[in-house]
């Protein structure tokens, strides 16, 4: 039998000796005795630890964020809100991720990757135990608004924590998993906000969901102090010494390879960093690319995602127009969790196609594939005030569900974090994320004036053009990223 050697290189990598890239070293893959190359390269423990934890941050998003579809109902009935109040409580986790992912993600490119890792998680742990202690509506507001902040933060610093650290060939789908814990987040917060509410039948139940997540949080922070620099960020930051180290840290194994690293400076003499250098000519393909079509799948994922209780509740037949008692609050409150806990299943279905099928079939594709997925769904949803009944919302919400994880809420993360350069990775990740809950924040604080005004009907018809326009523009301004190294 052949054993595995790191003696040769395998072809296309540069001689031992040589220096090389970052990426080049975390490429490189033993080869057996017969100089045949191993097909990936093994990952380590810190590239392991790295994605477990960028992953939690997805994870807590989902949760946070769509668990508030739940707890709305029993929020408003203890405030006493208007609709107009009813909007902004929805849209004030997701303003914040708009907030935190402009204002916030960028500081990455700056003060460093881990850094901004750290204290994004620490800030999310504070804001949980504030929230759940919130005397009064703009209390609660202001708490929400600030785990959408530490949540925006994190949107360009988990994915860069992990793209700028594993193999190119498993980036796609490493970071399309670790985006897949949003779904199980998504998941997790209707379970936990029906068991919730079936051991606490209390108008104040709602802070007890909150509260479930703070000590998982503030395990994570802890954790991630045990993480490293990224080695990409360091060398670009002139500072090859440091990321040197970071890198023999990375990739720390047993027995140790590579026995020596020595880097060569990045390719890239461009120095400019800022949101200009994003709207300059050899740049706006991909500020384009990686911000419109996510905003166009925000405006339909998160206005589905967090109203899928309410409307399944009226679609159903069990919302009353006067609530008799808390009783009558708790029990339609329940039984539309348990109906969006079935559908969000289909979220998890979904990222599962999207990890096997992205480094086969590329993002675009998928991309432009699962917007006319979403644009489907949706039209078959409105079906049913046409006379297709509630088996049409479920049909409809299930396919939307799937296809939009499958291709435009997962791909576009991925993009985001792939067409820009090192010196402005996080900047335009984090302006195109920003940019995209600009949609998000819009339909959440429409949707229940609009739900109202035009009608179920109407509504999706307009979310089915949006998502047809993400596929145009996806098709019009493509850049294929698979399987490239992003220096």
């Amino acid at each position: 039998m052949l054993e595995p050697t790191n003696d040769e290189t395998p072809a296309g990598s540069p001689a031992p000796g040589m220096a090389k890239a970052v990426q080049d070293y975390i490429d490189e893959r033993p080869v057996w005795s017969d100089n045949t190359p191993l097909a990936i390269s093994p990952m380590t423990g810190m590239q392991w630890k790295i994605w477990s934890l960028a992953s939690c941050g997805k994870f807590f998003e989902g949760l946070v964020v769509f668990m508030t579809g739940v707890a709305l109902p029993l929020i408003a009935s203890e405030f006493g809100i208007t609709p107009l109040q009813h909007g902004l409580v929805s849209a004030a986790s997701i303003f914040g991720i708009l907030v935190g992912a402009i204002g916030l993600g960028g500081l990455a490119d700056r003060f460093g990757r881990r850094t901004m890792f750290i204290v994004e998680m620490f800030a999310f742990a504070g804001f949980l135990i504030a929230l759940t202690v919130s005397p009064s509506l703009p209390w609660l507001i202001v708490c929400l608004f600030g785990l959408g902040l530490a949540l925006g933060c994190d949107y360009p610093t988990a994915h860069l924590m992990i793209s700028e650290s594993i193999p190119s060939t498993v980036r796609g789908r490493l970071v399309l998993a670790a985006f897949g814990f949003q779904s199980v987040g998504v998941l997790a917060g209707t379970v936990v906000g029906y068991l919730v509410l079936k051991n606490i039948p209390d108008i104040g139940a709602w802070r007890w969901m909150y509260a479930v997540a703070i000590a998982p949080a503030a395990a994570v922070a802890w954790f991630r102090f045990g993480v490293t620099e990224s080695a990409p960020w360091l060398l670009d930051r002139g500072r090859q010494r440091d990321a040197g180290d970071a890198l023999r840290a990375l990739l720390h194994r047993s027995p140790p390879h590579p026995r020596e690293i020595r880097l060569r400076p990045p390719a890239s003499t461009a120095r400019g960093t800022g949101f200009a250098e994003l709207f300059k000519p050899g740049m706006l393909r991909s500020t384009v690319l990686a911000s419109v079509p996510w905003f166009l799948q925000d405006l339909g994922t998160y206005g589905i995602g967090i109203f899928t209780p309410t409307i399944l509740a009226a679609a159903l037949g069990h919302r009353t127009t006067h609530v008799r008692n808390v009783a009558d609050l708790i029990g339609s409150d329940v039984l539309a969790a348990k109906g969006a806990a079935l559908i969000d299943v289909l979220l998890l279905v979904g990222i599962v196609a999207a990890v096997f099928l992205a480094d086969r079939f590329g993002s675009i594709r998928l991309q432009v594939a699962g917007f006319i997925g979403c644009a489907a769904g949706l039209a078959i949803a409105s079906f049913s005030t046409a006379g297709g009944g509630i088996a049409c919302v479920f049909a409809g919400f299930m396919l939307f569900n799937f296809m939009t994880n499958m291709g435009p809420n997962a791909q576009t993360y991925l993009i985001a974090g792939e067409v820009f350069p090192t010196r402005v990775r996080a900047t335009g990740a984090g302006f195109a994320a920003a940019f995209a809950k600009a949609g998000a924040v819009t339909t959440a604080f429409l949707f229940p004036i609009l739900l109202k005004d035009i009608g179920t009907q109407t509504l999706l018809y307009i979310l089915v053009g949006t998502s047809l326009a993400g596929a145009a523009v996806t098709w019009l301004f493509r850049i294929d990223t698979n399987g490239k190294s992003l220096e």
